[in-house]
């Protein structure tokens, strides 16, 4: 038996003894209860007495070597950096799911210089590869702007001149007149919650590190996508939506219409003013994109095997959210987290899985609404 299951047999049999010593008291304490009963239950706790103390020995041998090696190697890997930083990742999951504390071998291994003792804020090291390592699964990772700053505070635009009449009578000008030329953003909290098994516990560090940040970035991913094309917000999450409606339900972002999507893409790109037309890119369902070249193949395969680009003109990366198609500058599509993840724990009694539950804070600007349009069909 491994550590992990000598703990969980001695927990086990460490409850089973405490509850025959009560039921001892309480039976003893009953006259109608037989002296054999009581012999019986004596019997059965020197039994389990006997079964704690060799588990405990085992458990305690264990726990030394582990200790003792631990110790002679500091982490696992040795001098390869990679393995080492994979070694340090599963015994922070581990002691976390277990409720030990983390040795400060660990959190110096990640990168924590939490001066508080960074025992519940995630290490620099898994926060870094968390937030900033490309996500395939969310296709604006490679395209919009992402940070993780505490409350961070930026200019809407990238560069002036002193004379600013270049963006006069523009839609820029109006907007950053209505609403400042700085973006300032907030802290919305939400978890995710990543399953590891007991087997999983107990593999290696390499299954159960990729398991769990797997995970956890899918859930990361998520979560972008989600506040970034939400149709209906949560409140208090508007003002991340490209779909965002003011007080009169008219749409926060221009909409350009056109008699079929295709149109409607074309349009909202010829729209878009020219700095921004230069580096703008269309996000869209794949069912949609799919739909335009049926309409414009009419029968001729060779459309179906051209990339995206070629067809509408500008790249184009697919999000089953995008209701609508979102055609823009992304660089002006701005996430920040704030750096002090936390992670935590917790047990679902039922199945006995437990979750290794990391908790973020996150904000979505959109620094220029004339920096996009969304495309519709009339």
């Amino acid at each position: 038996m491994n550590l992990y299951e000598l703990k969980m047999a001695l927990s086990t049999v460490g409850d089973q003894l405490a509850a025959t010593t009560r039921e001892i008291s309480a039976k003893a304490a009953d006259p109608g209860v037989p002296i054999g009963d009581v012999q019986s239950l004596k019997a059965k706790k020197a039994e389990l007495q006997e079964r704690f103390e060799v588990l405990k020995e085992q458990h305690d041998k264990a726990e030394a070597e582990m200790k003792a090696s631990f110790q002679k190697n500091k982490l696992a890997g040795g001098d390869d950096p990679k393995a080492k930083a994979v070694a340090a990742k599963a015994s922070l999951i581990r002691s976390a799911i277990r409720g030990d504390s983390v040795s400060d071998e660990v959190k110096a291994a990640l990168g924590d210089g939490n001066s508080t003792g960074g025992e519940k804020i995630l290490p620099t090291t898994m926060t870094t590869e968390l937030l900033h390592e490309p996500f395939v699964k969310n296709p604006l990772r490679d395209i919009s702007t992402f940070t993780s700053v505490t409350n961070l505070e930026i200019p809407k635009v990238d560069f002036a001149l002193d004379d600013d009449d270049f963006i006069k009578d523009t839609e820029m000008a109006k907007e950053l007149k209505v609403s400042g030329d700085v973006v300032s953003f907030g802290r919305h909290k939400f978890k995710v919650f990543a399953p590891v098994s007991e087997t999983i516990l107990a593999a290696t560090d390499t299954n159960l590190v990729q398991t769990v940040e797997s995970a956890l970035q899918s859930g990361l991913a998520a979560k972008e996508k989600k506040v970034s094309f939400a149709t209906t917000p949560k409140a208090g999450e508007e003002h991340m939506s490209f779909y965002q409606k003011d007080s009169n339900g008219k749409s926060v972002i221009k909409e350009v219409t056109g008699a079929t999507l295709y149109a409607a893409i074309k349009g909202a790109i010829a729209d878009l003013p020219e700095d921004f037309r230069e580096n703008a890119k269309i996000v869209m369902r794949y069912a949609d994109y799919m739909d335009i070249i049926e309409t414009l193949a009419n029968g001729n395969a060779t459309l179906y095997q051209a990339q995206p680009e070629q067809i509408l003109g500008k790249p184009v990366e697919f999000c089953d959210l995008a209701v609508d198609p979102v055609v823009g500058d992304f660089r002006y599509s701005h996430y920040n987290y704030d750096p002090n993840i936390i992670y935590d724990r917790d047990k679902n009694v039922r199945t006995g899985i437990w979750d290794f539950v990391l908790t973020a804070w996150i904000d979505h600007q959109i620094k220029l609404k004339s920096a996009f349009r969304i495309a519709k069909k009339a």
